[in-house]
């Protein structure tokens, strides 16, 4: 197999395995995402193109990404409006004008990465949206094949399949919501081994095809067999009410639009309760590939301390930057307020004296805008190490100048200690792929 093929979304979950096996197959690969510095670097020997569907909503605009190109596999796909995601930008006008650009090209084939429950019918915008896409592919002049994967799972989690290993992974008893949902779980090998049969002269052609797995099992038997995977004691599953759940989903839906993407969101949900399984389509078959049971898939992916660090963890993170955040921030508001005669004391005990009231106002400030900027999703990481480096020569100033408040009953030094540790957890585990 020989030739050029540009994957889009080349950086995510899905596309990153898919790219790396249509290179292993012997293709060319172009790989396009909306910011490629950091994916150019796990994978120098693709050529990386910026492609954001946002803005490639005109033919013209896709023709130089397609120069050259006789295939193309669209990997894009966003579960909810946020902020940076349009699921109209993603499922609609960039396919839209993709589409039109690969005819006026002579594209010899797209293969275009759907999912179940991908029907109007499911009553959320990403599944409109993904419908309306693969009604775009149907009556278009393209060589096309759709996939519809169910859930797929890998040893990498992202996304669903992350917040699923962080159930089973909870201390003392796994919640779910729900629990009777029924996935038919797909490796992600098994997915990228079907993307690269269909790019072959005999691949089917005009289909689209739901790829479920040989394995049905619902959520309360996934969580279990993810837990008993990761080596953990057997926990009871707790269902929750959705009334109860409703809180955190709104708070999902609120982190989304701020650019923390979450798959504790509504949308998740309600695909879920719609259709996360699909229908056999024969696709295995069709393609010429085998596929494999979700117990099989485990017991063939051993799994590693950093798999059952990443599930422990998974709540952890977002508990460890709120909580950082919020000392941050109440300290400079203390200090603004019932706290500033107490700050402006114990600096003039240090013998600041007139300079006294200036720090400990621009200190407020500071304690102020460093937490507020934490919750930024793209400054996290920078910010604690900022806030790490801060507290260093906030510690070296208090050290010379109040060296007896290391020895004070309260420890009012020793405590900044675990707030530092939990600055370097927070800007070490910022990676998201």
């Amino acid at each position: 197999m020989s030739g050029r093929v540009l994957v889009l979304g080349a950086n995510g979950f899905i596309g990153s395995h898919v790219a790396a096996a249509l290179s292993s197959a012997g293709w060319s690969v172009r790989a396009g995402a909306r910011r490629i510095a950091e994916p150019a670097r796990r994978a120098p020997t693709f050529d990386w193109v910026v492609a954001d569907f946002a803005k490639l909503t005109t033919p013209q605009a896709w023709a130089p990404l397609l120069v050259g190109v006789e295939a193309v596999v669209n990997c894009v796909g966003v579960l909810q409006n946020g902020a940076g995601d349009s699921t109209r930008a993603a499922h609609v006008d960039g396919p839209r004008a993709l589409i039109a650009a690969c005819e006026a090209a002579g594209v010899r084939r797209l293969v275009h990465i759907s999912a179940v429950g991908a029907d109007d019918e499911a009553g959320t915008d990403y599944a409109r949206t993904k419908a309306e896409t693969e009604r775009m592919i149907d009556a278009s002049g393209l060589d096309w094949l759709i996939l519809r994967p169910s859930l797929v799972v890998d040893r990498a989690a992202f996304g669903g399949t992350g917040l699923i290993r962080a159930l089973a992974a909870f201390p003392l008893f796994s919640p779910v919501v729900g629990g009777d949902q029924i996935f038919s779980p797909i490796p992600l090998g098994d997915l990228s081994a079907a993307v690269v049969a269909a790019l072959k002269p005999a691949a089917p052609s005009h289909r689209t095809l739901d790829m479920p797995g040989p394995e049905p099992v619902t959520m309360v038997e996934t969580v279990r067999l993810y837990r008993g995977w990761m080596g953990l004691s057997p926990a009871p599953v707790i269902r929750v009410p959705r009334v109860l759940a409703a809180p955190a989903l709104a708070i999902g839906d609120l982190l989304g639009r701020l650019g923390w993407s979450s798959p504790i969101r509504t949308t998740a949900i309600k695909q879920m309760d719609h259709d996360v399984s699909g229908r056999d389509s024969g696709w295995a078959q069709a393609l010429g590939v085998s596929s494999r049971g979700f117990t099989r898939f485990l017991a063939e992916t051993p799994a590693s301390v950093q798999d059952v660090w990443h599930a422990r963890l998974w709540f952890v993170r977002p508990i460890s930057i709120v909580t950082l955040g919020l000392f941050w921030l109440i300290t400079g508001l203390i200090s603004f307020g019932p706290g500033w005669d107490r700050a402006v004391a114990i600096l003039h005990e240090g013998g600041y004296d007139l300079m006294a009231g200036p720090i400990a106002w621009w200190g407020a400030l500071l304690d102020v805008v460093l937490g507020l900027m934490l919750f930024v999703r793209p400054w996290t990481a920078r910010v604690a190490i900022f806030m790490w480096l801060a507290t260093v020569g906030y510690l070296t100033a208090a050290t010379l100048s109040l060296p007896h408040f290391w020895i004070d009953p309260l420890g009012p030094w020793l405590k900044v200690l675990p707030m530092m540790a939990l600055c370097l957890f927070v800007a070490a585990t910022d990676a998201r792929r």
